[in-house]
């Protein structure tokens, strides 16, 4: 490294030697918009086989069914604006490199932060959900799942440091798969479907509470956590621009398609598992699907079966891919000194096998010590939350601040689609603290904390080369000259 220091927006940069990149480099052109697609998928599939049930307990299957509405909206809205900054600002640091270029360097870490949590503590929640399908089939005996949670981090996170191209090809298999599954089941379905199983849980005593939303209006608010679980992650795929074949091009056809696949699937199923089941059944399951179809075929029925090991498809899905997603956001952050600067090197696959290494230890810890898929969700969905408020926030300012700013695809609706997806998200946020008061408040704290890391320390020791900087820096340097 040289000793180039200077000062800009209330942080000090360091220049670093090429030496220092090189060693922090991904492997480009290994995805096209196809496998971005099926990344977008397989980053939330597994909210199908698991997760979005609890929201019948919540709110009820007409509550659950306006939450899901909502945030399918707010999801729409939003990676339209994702797609136009991916368009325009191809840097794997994603979310955190938006941020970074429209609210300054607060504002990108703030919004990495947010990133970073949702992403290590997805993998933690969907591996409950694996340990609950894997007990639910008898295999192995266990009456604990801590060993299944031990072997998805260690097989998974060891395929990822194999290489990005063998793990984004074996990922969009695993995908197919899931998707195969999905499609049998609700086919199966159908025969068994009532609306009357849907209306199912007795009203309460609640203000507003009716047939079609049990639990009143604070029901549907309650209910917004899991209705986000249908589309959970999606807006990760930017996460893979410096390793796709036409970033400007890809990126927005990907994740347009990834969210289009999601809407359907998303819709079918909160029809037909409630619907052929009953609401009450399965509200509490960690393996809705299965249990959906136990109850209404019986417990030896083949669709059960079908869906029981095959549903595990899935989740392995989504917990394979956000193991790149949270490696992706820590290698970018770290890459540019956010974070220690250890954590961004990588091997010679081009693989940052620290970034997958330390995310995956502390979510097999909080798989094994919680096991609460449910609680883990809150956690996640805190995280998530916070970083859509902030990257809705980015488009909006991006698009005021620099018209100029060239744009290889352009959001439908300019601002007003990325608004309407901002004050869904604020909701979503108010949201977590309903469902979850305590997981809420400790996400909140964390986060704090990695603010108060970052104004204490890491604002003194930023990358000036690194390629979101470099990105801020032009800018800068833009409006200067004018």
């Amino acid at each position: 490294m040289t000793a180039q220091r200077r000062h800009r927006q209330q942080v000090d940069y360091e220049h670093v030697g090429r030496d220092y990149l090189e060693n922090r480099s991904l492997k480009g052109g290994a995805a096209g918009w196809v496998l971005l697609a099926g990344l977008g998928v397989a980053y939330v599939i597994s909210g199908d086989f698991a997760g979005w049930n609890f929201g019948l307990a919540e709110g009820g299957w007409g509550g659950l069914l306006i939450a899901t509405a909502l945030m399918a909206t707010m999801y729409t809205c939003m990676v339209f604006g994702l797609a136009e900054m991916a368009s325009a600002l191809p840097v794997a640091g994603a979310g955190y490199g938006f941020a970074r270029r429209a609210l300054g360097p607060l504002g990108g870490f703030a919004t990495g932060t947010a990133i970073l949590i949702e992403y290590s503590i997805a993998p933690a929640a969907i591996a409950v959900f694996i340990g609950g399908y894997v007990e639910s089939l008898g295999l192995f005996g266990l009456t604990n799942s801590w060993p299944v949670y031990l072997v998805c981090f260690a097989v998974f996170v060891g395929i990822h440091l194999w290489g990005v191209g063998e793990a984004l090809r074996l990922m969009f298999v695993i995908t197919a798969v899931a998707v195969v599954a999905l499609v049998a089941f609700v086919l199966g379905m159908i025969p068994e479907f009532s609306t009357d199983k849907l209306f199912d849980i007795a009203p309460t005593g609640a203000a507003g509470a009716s047939e079609f939303l049990p639990f009143g209006y604070a029901g549907v608010l309650a209910a917004l956590v899991y209705g986000i679980w249908f589309f959970l992650a999606v807006e990760g795929v930017p996460l893979a621009a410096e390793e796709a074949r036409d970033p400007r091009r890809d990126m927005p056809r990907g994740i347009i398609a990834a969210v289009l696949v999601l809407l359907v699937s998303g819709l079918a199923i909160l029809l037909v598992a409630p619907g052929g089941a009953g609401s009450s059944v399965i509200a509490g399951a960690d393996n809705p699907l299965p249990a959906a179809a136990r109850a209404a075929k019986g417990e030896d029925s083949l669709l059960a079966h079908v869906i029981n090991y095959v549903g595990l498809a899935g989740l392995v899905a989504s917990f394979f891919s956000i193991i790149f997603a949270y490696s992706r956001q820590l290698f970018a952050l770290s890459r540019a000194g956010y974070l220690p600067r250890w954590l961004s090197v990588t091997g010679r696959r081009r693989t940052p096998y620290a970034a997958l290494i330390v995310p995956g230890t502390i979510g097999f810890a909080l798989a094994a010590i919680t096991q609460d898929g449910a609680q883990l969700i809150n956690i996640a969905v805190f995280g998530a939350t916070v970083s859509y408020v902030l990257l809705n926030l980015s488009h909006i300012v991006l698009r005021r601040r620099e018209p100029g700013l060239e744009r290889p695809y352009r959001t439908p609706g300019g601002t007003a689609t990325t608004g309407t997806a901002l004050v869904l998200a604020v909701a979503a946020v108010v949201a977590t603290f309903f469902v979850d008061e305590v997981a809420a408040a400790i996400t909140a704290a964390i986060f704090v904390a990695a603010l108060a890391y970052f104004w204490f320390y890491s604002r003194h020791h930023l990358i000036a080369n690194a390629p979101e900087e470099e990105f801020a820096a032009v800018e800068a340097a833009e409006a200067e000259l004018s």
